[in-house]
C-alpha cells in the first residue's frame, strides 16, 4: 500500500480550515495543503500532489460536486481517495457523493482527535 502523507483539505470557513489542519498535521503527523475554495485547490492543486482529497460540500462559488468533478480534469481520482465533508448526511445524499466519485463521507461536526484516524481507515479501505 502507498503511504498517505500528503492531504488536500478545501474548506470555505476559517474555523473549521484551522481545527481540521491542525488534527490533521499535529494528531496525524499528515503535510496538509489547505484551500478556502474549490477555485483555490485548482490553482494550487498541481505543486501539490495530493495523495487525499478531502472536500466541504457547501461553499460559495464551486461547490463540492463542482470541484471535484474539475479536479478529475487534472488529477487522476482513481488513485486520490476524495472525501466530502458535511453535515448534510441524509442516505440518499451520501448516495448521491457516492456516485460522484466520493469513497467516502465524513459528517460535520467532526472530532478532531478522531479525524486523522477516520482519514486512515478511509484511506486502507481504498487500498484493499
Amino acid at each position: 500500500m502507498p503511504e498517505l502523507t500528503r492531504i488536500l483539505h478545501v474548506e470555505d470557513d476559517p474555523s473549521i480550515q484551522a481545527v481540521a489542519r491542525v488534527a490533521l498535521e499535529a494528531v496525524g503527523g499528515f503535510t496538509v495543503l489547505s484551500c478556502a475554495s474549490g477555485q483555490e485547490a485548482l490553482e494550487r492543486i498541481q505543486g501539490f500532489a495530493p495523495d487525499f482529497i478531502l472536500l466541504d460540500v457547501m461553499m460559495p462559488g464551486m461547490d463540492g460536486p463542482q470541484t471535484l468533478e474539475k479536479l478529475g480534469e487534472r488529477l487522476d481520482l482513481r488513485q486520490i481517495p476524495v472525501v466530502f465533508m458535511t453535515a448534510k448526511v441524509q442516505p440518499a445524499e451520501i448516495e448521491h457523493y457516492r456516485s460522484l466519485g466520493a469513497r467516502d463521507v465524513i459528517i460535520k461536526p467532526f472530532d478532531p482527535m478522531q479525524l486523522a484516524a477516520q482519514v486512515r481507515q478511509i484511506w486502507s479501505r481504498a487500498h484493499e
